[in-house]
């Protein structure tokens, strides 16, 4: 498998354990190569294998100079699709990663893919980039004769840190049996004004991800929804992919099966 990160954040390059300015030659390079005067820089020049054993083409905060250089190129939006073209054949899977924000880096990853999942986030603002997408989309059929549709729609940091927790019975600590023994038979817990402004905000939060869910769900035909979890994190750390990470964690699972889908579109 090979991940093309075409973001100049490089959260890809460092979420596989490859320090961005590490990198001697990287997408930069490569989509820098198309502009005259400047070296000739081949995929295979820049790819290196991580410990993951998922080969990478790192990127890195220069990436930013590339993209105005672009436009003065009349096949602006073919250099990743043309650059990947000799080596497709090397990989089972290729991993394009893209920009949050609209842009060549993005229009490139659209033109190269043959499959396209969008990412979003479970924040308020979350379909609000879904309308730039589609217009794009429409502007790459007009211009290329390429028809685009999503494939599938991502969902992260589903739902609310200690979700999970806060739903779970409370269970008697070790030496305190007898107080838990009382609190089974003591009178009904009064909610304090605190509390009541606790679950009524719950409440709120849930209603707002179910209609955000509905929205979606009306814009694409394949969602999923990948619950908060912490170990997320805790892989990126450590410059690995969550599933040689915790790979039974909610989000562990979550991604096995949105990969055992993905897997099957082959």
């Amino acid at each position: 498998m090979l991940v093309v990160d075409c973001d100049p954040q490089a959260n890809a390059t460092a979420g596989l354990g490859v320090i961005p300015e590490s990198a001697r030659k990287n997408m930069y390079d490569l989509f820098m190569s198309r502009v005259e005067g400047f070296p000739q820089v081949k995929m295979t020049d820049i790819i290196c294998s991580t410990e993951s054993g998922i080969d990478l083409a790192p990127a890195n905060l220069d990436l930013v100079g590339a993209e105005p250089y672009l436009y003065g190129i009349a096949t602006r939006a073919e250099v990743l699709r043309d650059a990947l073209q000799p080596i497709k054949k090397n990989y089972d899977f290729i991993l394009i990663d893209t920009p949050p924000s609209m842009g060549q880096f993005v229009i490139n990853g659209l033109v190269a893919a043959d499959h396209i999942i969008v990412t979003l986030d479970s924040g308020s603002f979350a379909l609000s980039g879904v309308g730039p997408l589609f217009t794009i989309f429409e502007d790459i059929k007009e211009d290329l004769g390429k028809e685009l549709r999503v494939d599938m729609a991502v969902i992260s940091r589903w739902g609310e840190a200690g979700e999970d927790e806060t739903n779970k019975p409370q269970e008697p600590q070790k030496g305190n049996l007898v107080s838990w023994l009382r609190s089974l038979i003591s009178l009904p817990h009064t909610p304090t004004d605190e509390e009541k402004r606790s679950s009524e905000e719950r409440a709120k939060e849930h209603e707002r991800l179910q209609e955000m869910l509905a929205g979606i769900e009306k814009k694409f035909t394949d969602v999923h929804t990948v619950p908060y979890s912490p170990e997320v994190y805790e892989a990126q750390m450590k410059g690995m992919p969550l599933s040689h990470v915790a790979p039974e964690s909610s989000a562990g699972i979550a991604y096995k099966t949105i990969a055992d889908e993905v897997m099957r579109w082959t």
